[in-house]
């Protein structure tokens, strides 16, 4: 079966389909493709979820076994539910391009006979469900659900796909992403209880980034984060003024986090320069590389344009989802040489333009979904050695996320029981509606957070790569920052690794030069200033707070005789003052002490 698969598909395949080799193979797919190809092609399920990370080619993958499929008469059509219009009409064209044609703008009645199958949305099969389970009954269908995550936005969208798909012959489910926040199950996805007993999405293939990182498919990504002093007047009349990155209240951080993205101020328009900067390195090897700002809102995506005209002279194209041409700006800018590009929400998921190599983070959106698809725009590689650079505020969310880039996620459909046992990811159902919401607009339901920014100024605070973090802080502009910013657009992964271990050390070396006085940031290496969030912040507390409490019964001391003791050996102020590393610093003490008496 195997054999015959691969020589059949070859076979009636368009030769420039998918378009290359991936390094060192002859083959035309990729090696997870043909892996996957096989395992679907040995098994013949009715049902198939293929996770693989974005930009690693789920469509090539879809539409090559779609063509098989269509083929050997196993389905006589196709149905392809995407999350956008955009998205939509892009299928419609990849698969045209090996000879499918799919109707994007079908919307009831019989189809032309020179198509072989449809294109269509999950509003769109949630509006008709009944019309597409009619198509589905009629004729042996293959139903391609592209990112289904969508499927469980809400419970009218999966209960539609049910019902207009439980008829299908063949159903492939795809995803980049496939956990949630929420525990709406996802359709036509099987879930396997573990030995806790919460059930989690089982995948019949996945090809995760770390894996398509070692073989070249996808850039390896470095982010730039950049911290900075904030202020802002609350809803009640009160200014604060904070640094990004310090431990605060989820309200403070959202405040201070907001202030940042404020085009008004002078955070903004120093990470834009810093991102134009690294642009235009990397622009050195990689000629057409773009750049790409995900923006909040359509106010600050204009207010974003009109700065990156002021830096860079040139004009930045600016799509937003209620603007007619959106879908062909895209498309434009994806086959242009322009160097910007800003966007709310319209490229944030699955749209393909393979030459954006830069971007900056500038929504508050905090959930891992939209983090990961949002840095999916940047991996796609074309040649071997690109790399991709994302600039991101201080943000504990969003450096966990950075962090965390290479760990593989399933769907939980049931919330952990115990306490303490809550999954770092699962954000509030609030937070995650925010995240797939398909409007652009501020919706005002931040009114409870209303508050006016004053002032913002940015630091460059740390580069991560690969899990680890690099660099001290550095002003904007200064050659500490354009070290970083200067480093060359094609590296092979461990050179990366390697070069920014170089320019820390660099950097540390240059500043155990200068007399202490002259250090007006704080010079430690990226790895000894955790960032943590408040609530972190309060767990370490609490640690230590427990562990001062029974050291106070096994050596007889006061609780506040041993605080004291604490703070003169370890230095700092009260616990409810103290930095993480203070507390941790503390809690070590404690258990040396206690290590001791035993």
């Amino acid at each position: 079966m195997t054999t015959t698969a691969s020589s059949s598909t070859s076979h009636h395949l368009s030769p420039a389909f998918p378009g290359r080799a991936p390094w060192g193979t002859a083959s035309k797919l990729r090696a997870w493709q043909q892996g996957a190809m096989e395992k679907y092609l040995q098994e013949q399920p009715r049902d198939f979820l293929a996770v693989a990370t974005p930009g690693a080619g789920k469509t090539t993958f879809a539409l090559t076994l779609a063509s098989w499929l269509l083929h050997h008469h196993v389905v006589q059509q196709v149905t392809v539910v995407a999350p956008t219009e955009h998205l939509k009409k892009q299928w419609a064209e990849a698969a045209a391009r090996i000879g499918i044609k799919l109707d994007p703008e079908y919307s009831a009645g019989p189809l032309s006979r020179e198509y072989h199958g449809i294109a269509v949305t999950y509003a769109g099969v949630g509006v008709r469900p009944m019309l597409h389970r009619n198509r589905s009954e009629q004729r042996k269908t293959l139903v391609i659900l592209d990112e289904i995550h969508h499927a469980g936005d809400s419970k009218s969208w999966g209960e539609a796909c049910l019902e207009a798909f439980e008829p299908a012959t063949r159903r492939l489910a795809l995803t980049g992403t496939p956990f949630r926040s929420d525990t709406n199950p996802i359709p036509f996805v099987t879930y396997e209880e573990g030995n806790d007993g919460i059930r989690r999405s089982a995948a019949d293939y996945t090809y995760g980034y770390g894996s398509a990182l070692a073989d070249g498919v996808v850039r390896p990504v470095i982010f730039m984060s950049y911290s900075g002093n904030m202020r802002w007047r609350t809803k009640a009349g009160d200014e604060i003024a904070a640094r990004l990155g310090e431990p605060m209240t989820k309200d403070a951080v959202s405040q201070a986090w907001r202030t940042a993205l404020d085009p008004r101020g002078e955070w903004m328009p120093a990470v834009l320069r810093a991102a134009d900067q690294r642009l235009t390195e990397v622009r050195k090897a990689i000629p057409d590389a773009g750049a790409l700002v995900i923006a909040a809102d359509q106010d600050s995506a204009r207010a974003y344009a009109k700065l990156i005209r002021e830096i860079t002279g040139s004009k930045a194209t600016v799509v937003l989802s209620d603007d007619v041409g959106a879908s062909k700006n895209i498309d434009t800018f994806s086959q242009g040489t322009d160097r910007w590009m800003v966007a709310v929400r319209m490229v944030s998921e699955g749209v393909d333009v393979p030459r954006l190599a830069v971007g900056v983070y500038a929504t508050t959106i905090s959930t891992p979904l939209f983090f990961a698809q949002a840095v999916g725009r940047f991996v796609r590689s074309r040649r071997r050695g690109e790399t991709a650079s994302v600039f991101l505020p201080t943000v504990p969310d969003l450096l966990t996320f950075a962090n965390e880039m290479e760990r593989e996620r399933d769907h939980v459909l049931d919330k952990p029981k115990k306490e303490g046992e809550e999954d770092p990811y699962a954000e509030s159902e609030k937070e995650m509606d925010e995240a797939n919401r398909e409007q652009d607009e501020d919706t005002g339901e931040q009114e409870q957070f209303a508050f006016e920014a004053l002032e913002s100024e940015a630091t460059f605070d740390r580069v991560m790569y690969n899990g680890a973090e690099f660099g001290m802080q550095a002003h904007p502009g200064s050659e500490e920052e354009q070290d970083y910013l200067g480093i060359p657009g094609l590296l092979e992964p461990d050179q990366v690794q390697l070069l920014l271990q170089k320019r820390q050390a660099r950097q540390i070396a240059h500043s155990r030069k200068k007399p202490d006085g002259e250090a007006d940031l704080l010079e430690l290496p990226a790895e000894r200033r955790p960032v943590v969030s408040h609530k972190e912040l309060m767990e370490l507390r609490k640690q230590l707070n427990t562990m001062v409490g029974a050291y106070v019964h096994q050596s007889g001391k006061p609780h506040g005789v041993i605080h004291t003791e604490l703070r003169r050996l370890c230095g700092g102020p009260p616990s409810a003052e103290a930095t993480a590393g203070q507390l941790r610093q503390r809690i070590a003490k404690v258990q040396e002490w206690a290590t001791r008496m035993k």
